[in-house]
């Protein structure tokens, strides 16, 4: 040590020498030397004469003094064990190798910016300064940072903070939401001056133009970043919470690809909460399709890149154009085998009719044939209406006119086929009750009540009204009567005449 330029303190003085303390007063805080008390060097007695004890606070910072100057900053290597986190939020632990042990404290200040949470039987690597607690003689290391060996401390800090929400049911299928498909208003959650904003304003503009996009700036990394993306994903379900113009439907919330350093401001828990939290749909677009964050897993919807969520949350317009023609077809299909399934109702009812009450009959089933077609007029004019509105809808949020022309051409092809569907169902009516008209004319031939119009007349037994068609069922004197087209005779036989069947 004498070689370094130490000073070199006795640790055993002789007492036998000692001069005497001086007369003076004691102080009046014994117990808080002053610095000429505290510091050893300070009480070095003139050249020949015997030193004066120390007392054990000076030893102490002698000692503690002594040791932070020389050793400054180290890292110490070892593992965790007693770790007990005080009320007061500072850590007491012990380091320990194979041989030996060094106590350790961690003071609330810096522990609360550890990204993983300690525990005995953890390998750490500390840094910090050596020093001794004067109060009890301890030499100790008073820890600056600390990080787990192995897996690093934000991969630690990654996988501690995603069990806690997975138990927390945070990450559960059943509560994510599915984006509307069809939205007026975006926002998006990310820095101003990023590419990534480029990326998702790009597409959207090739994709659909009439949409409303809002920007809540915030930063993306760094110090402080996860506290302005939760601001910004709670901004704007303040916003929309308005209702009305200010409505959002879905926020995309990211940034472009980077380091996990970079992207760590996704991985904070008050980004995670926030995100769960929000009234609006979320989709988390952070980095490229290899990095996975927290944010991704509680979002309702996780996109590979921001260009990929921009082109999620809306839909093409050759999409588009295909679902309302295939709308169209669907509904021209469905009202060919409603005609078809009244006509054949129609045809049915026709032929299963008896002789009697033949004019009711057949006028109760024209009825419900109109009324039938007329029901399936008014479900064609719906469905058609319906469809209409859609593609009016559509046509609206479709900004660019080319596209307006295209869909507004599609929509009077669509009015041609109704004409053309109308045009044939009044056909189809006219031709069934044409039919119908035929088969009544022929009902009536073939009643009974047209031979009497020809002249000929029914002879029925007075008492039991039974038809005769043999003269020799009666016998003269019996009361008949006769049933002619219009009218009946009563009669009384006098004479019959009979002839032998052929």
């Amino acid at each position: 040590m004498a070689d370094r330029g130490l000073p070199l303190y006795p640790l055993f003085p002789s007492f036998d020498d000692q001069p005497e303390p001086p007369a003076e007063p004691p102080s009046e805080r014994p117990d808080h030397p002053s610095n000429d008390e505290r510091d050893p060097r300070a009480q070095r007695p003139p050249a020949g004469t015997r030193q004066r004890p120390f007392t054990v606070t000076q030893a102490n910072t002698a000692a503690r003094d002594l040791l932070e100057r020389e050793m400054g900053d180290v890292w110490i290597q070892g593992e965790i064990t007693n770790f007990k986190s005080h009320g007061s939020g500072h850590f007491y632990f012990t380091l320990k190798d194979a041989r030996c042990q060094v106590s350790a404290v961690m003071f609330r200040s810096v522990n609360l910016l550890l990204r993983f949470k300690p525990g005995d039987g953890v390998s750490v690597a500390a840094r910090g300064r050596l020093s001794i607690y004067e109060s009890r003689g301890g030499y100790q290391i008073n820890v600056q940072w600390m990080e787990p060996l192995g897996a690093g401390s934000l991969q630690a800090a990654f996988e501690q903070l995603k069990a806690k929400l997975r138990a927390e049911g945070l990450f559960d299928p059943d509560r994510k939401r599915v984006p509307p498909a069809l939205p007026v208003r975006i926002a998006l959650v990310t820095s101003p001056t990023g590419a990534a904003i480029s990326d998702i304003l790009r597409v959207l503009k090739r994709r659909h133009a009439g949409l409303s996009v809002i920007v809540a700036p915030c930063r993306v990394q760094g110090a402080g970043a996860a506290a302005e993306i939760a601001a910004a994903v709670r901004l704007v379900n303040d916003v929309s919470a308005r209702g009305g113009l200010y409505r959002v439907d879905v926020m995309i919330v990211g940034r472009g690809g980077g380091s996990i350093e970079d992207l760590w401001a996704f991985n904070e828990e008050i980004v995670a909460r926030a995100i769960a939290l929000s009234g609006v749909p979320v989709i988390s677009a952070v980095g490229h399709e290899v990095d996975v964050t927290i944010a991704d897993l509680v979002a309702d919807l996780r996109a590979p890149t921001p260009s990929a969520a921009a082109e999620m949350v809306v839909k093409s317009r050759e999409e588009l154009l295909s679902r309302v023609e295939g709308a169209r077809s669907r509904l021209a299909q469905a009202a060919r085998v409603a005609v078809l399934s009244r006509r054949r109702r129609v045809d049915a009812l026709a032929r299963s009719r008896a002789f009697t009450r033949v004019e009711g009959s057949v006028a109760a089933s024209r009825q419900r044939s109109d009324e039938a077609l007329m029901r399936l007029g008014n479900a064609s004019l719906r469905c058609l209406q319906s469809l209409s509105e859609r593609v009016r809808l559509a046509a609206e949020r479709m900004s660019p006119r080319g596209l307006r022309a295209q869909v507004m051409a599609r929509r009077d092809r669509l009015k041609a086929g109704s004409d053309r569907l109308g045009r044939a169902m009044g056909s189809r009516l006219r031709a069934a009750r044409e039919r119908s008209a035929s088969g009544e004319a022929l009902l009536r031939s073939l009643s009974p009540l047209a031979v009497l119009d020809r002249g000929y007349a029914i002879c029925q037994d007075a008492a039991s009204g039974a038809v005769i068609t043999d003269a020799a069922a009666v016998s003269p004197g019996d009361e008949v009567r006769v049933r002619l087209s219009r009218g009946g005779l009563a009669a009384r036989v006098t004479t019959r005449q009979t002839t032998e069947k052929p």
